[in-house]
């Protein structure tokens, strides 16, 4: 184990039902916060996941996949069923979705106070397992720095309006904020990503990021003149884009943590994040993220693939 720095991720598990032309249907474990600790853990982060696994196949088969990583699992025992997803790829490998999928969270206080939380996703705006989550990251907030990924999934969003208010209340609440253009593009239509970034962090976060796909990414922090750094994406024959934006988002956090932005004193140390350790950051992201997407389903890399990426990241633009 890299420290014993204590990550607590909360929200969704999903059941991955992929379905792609030509192949057979087979299943994977997924859900964006699922991913996200399966992911630090694979990279040697002590990691705890809070969430909702019903008693069924594909509960057993998600907790296997988690574990086999070494992610503790807590669930509150509410006995609801797996939530299950169908994603469907294109002959490019772009996933759609279409979901079975109630969230539902009773409060459960963590075995010991986590230095840092990550939650998003489904888990952050469907009820009545969004609430819980809320409430959860405000207690916990005032010993741990906070992330967020909306990772929109408009299916599942409700009214617009509400689901921009949901959102933004997380953004708030955070420290870090990660959002693809995708994301952006449906919160926020006909503004620019860039925008859309500069704006969420006058509300509160120290960096926001915004993952572009095939664009790179960028992120954003806050002060007189607010600074942009840029990555591209690193060339890759993609497999599927499964679990890309997650990796992306472990891989964030792991350097983030490296680098001491994280847990106690970390809010502070984040305020004062330089360019040059920032355009690291996003190296880690967008090196994890081209491990992911160069083979089928949400596989993140682990440490050693994780330096080999690294070899043929991209040199960050300030």
């Amino acid at each position: 184990m890299l420290d014993r720095l204590a990550l607590l991720v909360i929200g969704e598990c999903v059941a991955d039902i992929v379905r792609e032309p030509g192949a057979a249907e087979r299943v994977h474990a997924g859900g964006s916060p699922a991913n996200v600790a399966y992911g630090l853990a694979r990279l040697g982060r002590s990691t705890m996941l809070l969430t909702q696994l019903g008693q069924d196949a594909n509960g057993r088969f998600i907790r296997d996949h988690l574990a086999s990583a070494g992610v503790r699992v807590r669930t509150d025992g509410c006995g609801a069923p797996t939530p299950s997803a169908a994603v469907t790829l294109d002959d490019a490998g772009r996933a759609s979705y279409t979901f079975e999928i109630t969230w539902s969270l009773a409060p459960v206080t963590p075995e010991r106070p986590p230095q840092h939380v990550h939650t998003g996703s489904i888990a952050a705006v469907v009820e009545p397992g969004a609430g819980t989550v809320l409430a959860t990251v405000e207690a916990l907030r005032a010993n741990a720095t906070v992330s967020y990924d909306p990772n929109v999934r408009p299916e599942l969003m409700g009214d617009h309006a509400e689901a921009v208010r949901r959102v933004e209340r997380c953004v708030a609440l955070s420290d870090v904020v990660k959002a693809s253009d995708e994301d952006l593009a449906w919160l926020y239509p006909g503004e620019t990503p860039e925008r859309t970034a500069e704006r969420w962090l006058r509300s509160g976060p120290a960096v926001v990021l915004v993952t572009r796909g095939a664009e790179g990414a960028l992120a954003v922090l806050p002060g007189a003149t607010v600074a942009t750094v840029k990555v591209d994406a690193m060339p890759v024959r993609v497999v599927d884009t499964v679990g890309a934006g997650d990796a992306f988002m472990s891989g964030t956090l792991h350097s983030l943590a490296a680098h001491g932005l994280l847990g106690e004193g970390g809010r502070a140390r984040l305020r004062s994040l330089d360019t040059r350790t920032l355009g690291d950051v996003l190296r880690h992201g967008a090196a994890s993220a081209a491990v992911t997407v160069a083979r089928a389903g949400a596989l993140p890399p682990d440490e050693e693939e994780l330096a080999a990426g690294l070899t043929r990241a991209p040199v960050p633009k300030a």
